[in-house]
């Protein structure tokens, strides 16, 4: 039994599975994914040059889009390279300290995500319920240290889990579900007992998304309560629109995790695929669309948008 488990020293990678179900529509299945990333990073790249050149945008509300857009940048960036080489060239293969790198980095801008969302609910929060104190509660230098505390929020919960896999022994066919690697998916193959890592992945999960979405809630019910204290219909909805682009940020984000969640705990008998696309939904609808819908709800953006499109003179 002393020679059955492969020591983390002896295992130097992993095989990233790309979709073997669905060979015939691989070819199609590429070109699609890469269709979602060039209107991922094009878009995430037109809001970030938008808000920088754009005057009248440099407000703490932009500056948190501007923050998830970078964070949006980094989720495409941090799963591109391996999809491309699962899916599209077919060398599935990844190196262990390569992949723990990857899922550091997937997990961080996930976290931060969920921050950066939770930061945004208290934008709009303070600009509804306390609009004279708008200035003074959000300043630069404010917006700037909720950033980065949201940062280290997150680099702090992450940096544990590569190093609580580097400890376990390996000892089981080293073959991943999906095309990156990801942490429930890691702790499936060590030979050795797992709780640890289990427990903790649990905590950081409700101590960042399950605090965060209660807050983000909780801030939207004091929104509805002073929202519907506005005597004008006509002001109410006004008002209630400059949340729009937010909750739909919110509900593209959240769904699909949570949605995830719910086919891994009760769908364990889907096919395999269903697994790999709601978990690829997860990853890749939050940076496509989030561009989309504040580019759509946002007068500034659209403006300039058009600009650069058609020219100044329209």
């Amino acid at each position: 039994m002393g020679n059955f488990g492969t020591n983390i020293s002896s295992t130097t990678s992993f095989t990233l599975t790309g979709f073997p179900e669905m060979k015939s529509l691989e070819r199609w299945l590429a070109v699609l994914l890469l269709l979602l990333y060039a209107i991922s990073i094009l878009g995430n790249t037109l809001i970030l040059f938008i808000i920088k050149e754009e005057q009248s945008l440099h407000q703490p509300m932009y500056y948190f889009l501007s923050l998830l857009s970078v964070n949006d940048l980094g989720v495409s960036f941090s799963t591109l390279p391996t999809i491309l080489a699962a899916v599209c060239f077919q060398a599935p293969a990844i190196a262990f300290d390569t992949c723990l790198a990857q899922m550091f980095f997937i997990h961080f801008f996930s976290w931060t995500e969920s921050g950066i969302l939770l930061a945004m609910s208290f934008d709009r929060y303070v600009a509804i319920c306390n609009p004279l104190c708008y200035s003074t509660v959000l300043t630069d230098t404010r917006v700037a240290h909720i950033g980065i505390s949201i940062i280290l929020r997150s680099f702090c919960m992450v940096f544990p889990l590569p190093f609580l896999l580097k400890r376990l022994p390996f000892c089981k066919a080293n073959v991943l579900t999906h095309s990156y690697c990801l942490h429930p998916d890691l702790i499936r193959l060590p030979c050795e007992d797992t709780t640890i890592n289990s427990m903790y992945g649990l905590f950081i999960v409700i101590s960042a998304f399950g605090i965060d979405s209660v807050l983000i809630f909780l801030s939207y019910v004091l929104i509805l309560h002073s929202v519907l204290a506005i005597a004008s219909q006509e002001e109410r909805l006004k008002t209630l629109n400059t949340c729009v682009s937010h909750i739909c940020a919110v509900l593209i984000f959240y769904v699909p995790m949570v949605s995830v969640s719910m086919v891994h705990r009760f769908g364990k008998h889907a096919p395999e695929y269903v697994h790999k696309f709601m978990s690829l939904a997860y990853l890749f609808v939050p940076p496509m669309l989030n561009p989309i819908i504040y580019s759509i709800k946002t007068k500034e953006i659209r403006r300039r948008l058009r600009k650069m499109l058609l020219g100044p003179n329209l």
